[in-house]
């Protein structure tokens, strides 16, 4: 099956999407580390199942210099020892942030201590933001069974 919708075709879409961009724009330009960023943004991604987000994510954390270890490794980074503490406590809060139903609580308050001792309140803020934008982002593509596979480097800058 193809995609459902072509939001770029969408005047209501496009409307809405223009201001989603510039949200984008503005988490990539927070201080939270670009690696951590794109690592993050991955695995909402795949939690929820979203081939452009996948797609996209893992082609711009490449040609930004991450290995492909570590973008492969990203599924099972609780049994992988390449990434740091702080970019497991990202990990850890957006899993939780995204399985907020399989949580029963949410984010607890243990993973919010740990992602708390690597970043200071702007990056934590800025990190809520991006898991909830990838939350909004992989729904919306998911529900409408937008394709993976196409997607280039800088196509949305």
């Amino acid at each position: 099956m193809g995609a459902r919708l072509d939001y770029f075709a969408s005047p209501t879409a496009g409307k809405a999407l223009k201001y989603l961009m510039s949200a984008g724009k503005t988490l990539k330009e927070s201080t939270l580390p670009a690696a951590t960023q794109e690592l993050v943004a991955l695995r909402v991604s795949q939690i929820n199942g979203c081939a452009v987000c996948i797609d996209m994510h893992t082609k711009e954390a490449s040609a930004a210099g991450e290995t492909a270890v570590r973008l492969n490794l990203v599924a099972a980074w609780r049994e992988a020892k390449v990434f740091t503490e702080a970019e497991r406590a990202a990990l850890e809060l957006a899993e939780q942030g995204t399985r907020v139903a399989d949580a029963a609580g949410g984010v607890s308050d243990e993973v919010w201590e740990r992602a708390a001792k690597h970043y200071d309140e702007e990056q934590l803020t800025a990190l809520v933001l991006l898991v909830s934008f990838m939350n909004m982002a992989t729904r919306m593509n998911v529900i409408a069974h937008q394709q993976g596979g196409d997607y280039e480097v800088g196509q949305f800058h």
